[in-house]
């Protein structure tokens, strides 16, 4: 295992009894540190209402994990001193011990934000249990997403190809070539008289006559 540099401590603090009061208050604190020296003089060092002329430590242990190979993660909501004064922040790291999470938050705070580790306060530390869970269903519902867009891209280009039809051949035999030579008048004609099949005497007079007027409109545009 890697040897973390910093440390969880619990250390339980009281100011000395007196005459006065015979059991004085006890402050517990926990702390990060190097080692429990100097997680014994940051206690007194947060503990503004006792000093430690006045005060005695009860007790101090070191707080271990109880799963140290799983992994989870961790927040931790800190305050930091910097050139320009005091900040808030909140950090998310992925570790398998808090310890360790801490350690990583140490380097990364010196190394983007020029904090020395004295300049740091813990606020609070949490295990985020649901962060993994969102992250899956996150990304599965992406995926998800990608999918249905691609199923329905093939299925519109499948539709379209399909409803796309031929264009189809016109028929030789309804189509009625003009001659050479034939001036549009003498086609109307033609076609005027065509139209007579299957109608009565005078429908058909009147097709003829007025292809007669068109004949002559005609001519009598034409000529000089």
């Amino acid at each position: 295992m890697v040897a973390l540099k910093f440390h969880q401590y619990q250390v339980v603090g009281r100011a000395l009894p007196k005459d006065a009061e015979d059991t004085p208050k006890i402050y517990r604190m926990k702390l990060w540190h190097t080692n429990d020296v100097r997680a014994k003089s940051k206690f007194w060092y947060f503990l503004k209402k006792v000093k430690k002329s006045n005060g005695q430590i009860v007790a101090i242990n070191e707080i271990l994990e109880k799963k140290p190979t799983v992994v989870e993660n961790y927040g931790i909501w800190l305050r930091y001193q910097s050139r320009t004064g005091y900040h808030n922040m909140y950090k998310e790291y992925r570790d398998t011990t808090l310890n360790g999470a801490v350690d990583q938050m140490c380097t990364e705070m010196a190394s983007r934000h020029r904090v020395r580790f004295p300049c740091i306060q813990i606020i609070e530390t949490a295990t985020i249990v649901l962060y993994n869970r969102i992250a899956d269903q996150t990304m599965s519902s992406c995926k998800l997403t990608n999918l249905c867009i691609v199923a329905a891209l093939l299925l519109f280009l499948s539709l379209t190809s399909t409803a796309r039809e031929m264009p189809s051949s016109p028929d030789v035999s309804t189509m009625k070539v003009q001659p050479e030579g034939m001036k549009d008048a003498q086609v109307e004609k033609v076609m005027a008289e065509e139209s007579c099949e299957g109608v009565g005497e005078e429908e058909c007079l009147m097709r003829r006559t007025l292809a007669a007027h068109i004949d002559y409109i005609y001519t009598q545009k034409n000529n000089p």
